[in-house]
């Protein structure tokens, strides 16, 4: 004996659809607001205390941790390359901590300020000759 639906009922079917695609919406809605978010907390000008900085960044990426990478000179431009989580940093052993106070922002084979200051000089650099990192404009050693 054959058996004939008589009705079919979408209701259920269509709350299943909305539950599935407003939560995958969510989702993906947070996985590209939250690292912008993060980008420019972690850019921001912004100082915790060093004890407040110190515990964050065991968990999340914290202001000082990320400006460590921005540091001039090597090792440290080489690390905490993390943008939410610092797990992956620690993991992957390119955490590197950098007391701020100690902290230099630049690039090491341009170490000059005055150089860096002048647009025109900025313009020039990617036409310059190669310079080995941590070396100055002579090639001493920094």
């Amino acid at each position: 004996m054959e058996q004939i639906l008589n009705y079919f009922d979408t209701i259920p079917s269509l709350h299943r659809s909305i539950i599935l695609v407003g939560g995958l919406t969510f989702f993906w809605i947070l996985e590209g607001a939250l690292p912008l978010v993060k980008f420019n907390y972690n850019n921001a000008n912004i100082k915790l205390s060093k004890k407040t900085d110190l515990i964050l960044s065991y968990i999340l990426i914290s202001p000082d941790m990320h400006k460590t990478h921005h540091h001039y000179k090597l090792p440290h431009t080489d690390s905490n390359y993390g943008n939410i989580f610092s797990i992956w940093d620690r993991v992957f052993g390119t955490y590197s901590y950098l007391d701020r106070d100690a902290l230099v922002y630049g690039v090491d084979t341009f170490p000059d300020e005055k150089e860096n200051s002048s647009l025109k000089s900025l313009l020039k650099q990617p036409f310059q000759p190669y310079r080995k990192p941590t070396t100055d404009t002579e090639g001493n050693l920094l």
